[in-house]
């Protein structure tokens, strides 16, 4: 864990650190502001949303989209709704009539329905029915509603991740794509795996890597390209959201044939060896579908495999979403293990079952020891595995000295985002300002982004001790890593600057206290 202190924070500004009774520096009036803040909802979420995050790490591309963009498209692509299911069909309509199908286009003068695909298609307003049991279903089921327009509209949801990113003030986002994922799929069948034989899969799978890598470069240079144009990057009119940092996670589906998965990783790995773009590699699906449950040991075993080829590229796997019920008491020992010690995983999406883990203090001492960061989605956790509040294991992770990062997971069929993610923080365990920043500052420093990081060790790098210095200017212009943790510390100093002599702040006696003899 990177716990920063003040000291930390006065050598990079030059602050010195302030005397009793000397007037507080910004990041202390900060402190102190955020600490009134806590029992007053609405404007800690004000102070939140201002707040700089530095990454959201675990953000699944097709799940970040609200229903209402995808209802959009399907009206512009002349796609049908099915009324019955509500969910969207890959074509126009043909016997509406007869089929309960509704033009996508009507949507906008069908108020009941538009309700209805909205309430289908994300978590908003769910609650469970007879026909409709839970939060996990209904969640993993919105992704086959909406699946007809999410390839063709990759580009229009690049643009729309990053132009909601720039207004939650996220300097970093590391999204999980698919590109091409059908080619990978389909090259499995071609060369089918058989039993553990890997070695033999990956020379028969050669021949056709040259043309799988093209079809995933084309996919993502046209993704790109459109969410350039929307976005008017690099225009006068441009976004903020074209100031956005934006690498790729390559996300692969688990729940398939051994063949049909080992082709994906493999292909996988060498999509990040060849595009910089994509910086790691991942694990998609429910944890708990049965295919994944009986290949989970089979699939740690491709990744050690394929990571003695390729070390040099990461991993970030989803491991530990499960809870006691969802699946045999057994099915919970040992997935975070296995993910970190066989696989090589550097960081865990969601880690939630770490105290039924058969060797959790050991498993939590290793992690803490090899900074095995855990992306942490408490919004997410709450509506597919309802754990929220004290019951997540935020806190546990937290005093082992596990790092840990926020991130949103599928933020548009939650409905939620980042901010709302830092509030459920702040509000239930509760943190300190100092530790608020250590989150944000986790999503960079663990982020699988080139270069050294600004941050070694919970010290600044001694070449950045000056912020000004040649020194630290020459390691910047070689770390892409260290030039964004430079600019959230920028974007930390203005915050602290501006927050504390925002009136919307201001209380009965002024505004934030800025001498300690006069603190409550």
């Amino acid at each position: 864990m990177l716990l920063r202190s003040v000291v930390l924070a006065s050598a990079l500004f030059a602050v010195p650190l302030n005397a009793v009774g000397a007037p507080l520096t910004p990041e202390q009036a900060t402190a102190q502001l955020y600490t009134a803040l806590r029992t007053d909802p609405e404007r800690l979420t004000l102070f939140l949303r201002q707040f700089p995050k530095g990454a959201d790490l675990h953000n699944h591309l097709v799940g970040a989209i609200y229903a209402e963009s995808y209802l959009k498209w399907a009206a512009q692509d002349g796609l049908c709704v099915n009324t019955e299911t509500n969910s969207i069909l890959p074509n126009a309509c043909t016997k509406p009539e007869q089929q309960r199908q509704l033009p996508a286009t009507a949507l906008p003068h069908n108020a009941t329905t538009t309700t209805a695909m909205i309430d289908a298609l994300s978590m908003r307003d769910f609650v469970p029915t007879a026909q409709d049991r839970s939060g996990h279903d209904h969640f993993f089921a919105t992704f086959d509603k909406f699946a007809a327009v999410t390839s063709k509209h990759s580009g229009d949801s690049l643009a729309e991740a990053l132009d909601r990113a720039s207004n939650e003030n996220i300097t970093y986002l590391e999204l999980m794509v698919s590109p091409a994922l059908g080619q990978l799929i389909a090259a499995g069948g071609k060369h089918p795996l058989k039993g553990e034989n890997f070695q033999a899969a990956i020379t028969t799978l050669q021949k056709d890597l040259p043309s799988l890598l093209q079809a995933v470069k084309q996919e993502t240079d046209d993704m790109e390209a459109r969410a350039n144009t929307l976005l008017q990057c690099g225009t006068p009119q441009a976004h903020r959201g074209c100031h956005v940092t934006v690498r790729y996670l390559y996300q692969t589906v688990r729940v398939l044939p051994p063949p049909a998965v080992f082709s994906q990783l493999y292909t996988g790995y060498n999509v990040v060896q060849a595009d910089p773009r994509f910086v790691g590699l991942n694990f998609v699906a429910p944890e708990d579908n049965t295919i994944a449950m009986r290949d989970y040991d089979l699939h740690m075993r491709m990744f050690k495999t394929l990571g003695a080829l390729y070390p040099d590229v990461k991993l970030s796997l989803h491991a530990g979403e499960l809870v006691p019920g969802l699946v045999p008491p057994e099915g919970l020992e040992h997935h975070i293990e296995a993910a970190v010690n066989v696989a090589g995983a550097k960081r865990i999406g969601h880690g939630i079952d770490i105290i039924w883990e058969k060797n959790a203090p050991t498993l939590l001492q290793t992690m803490a020891k090899n900074n095995i960061l855990v992306e942490i989605n408490l919004t997410s956790n709450d509506l597919i595995l309802n754990v929220k509040g004290k019951e997540h294991p935020f806190a546990l992770y937290w005093r082992a000295g596990v790092p840990l990062a926020l991130s949103t997971d599928d933020e548009g069929v939650s409905r939620a985002d980042l901010t709302q993610d830092y509030y459920r923080a702040a509000t239930t365990w509760p943190l300190t300002y100092q530790e608020l920043k250590t989150l944000s500052r986790n999503g960079l420093t663990y982020a699988f982004l080139p270069g050294a990081s600004l941050w070694q060790h919970d010290t600044l790098t001694p070449a950045c001790t000056q912020k000004a210095s040649t020194a630290c200017t020459n390691f910047l212009k070689n770390s892409d890593k260290a030039r964004l943790q430079m600019a959230l510390e920028n974007k930390f100093s203005a915050f602290e600057e501006s927050v504390t002599k925002n009136r919307l702040f201001k209380n009965d006696k002024g505004f934030v206290n800025t001498n300690p003899a006069s603190a409550p």
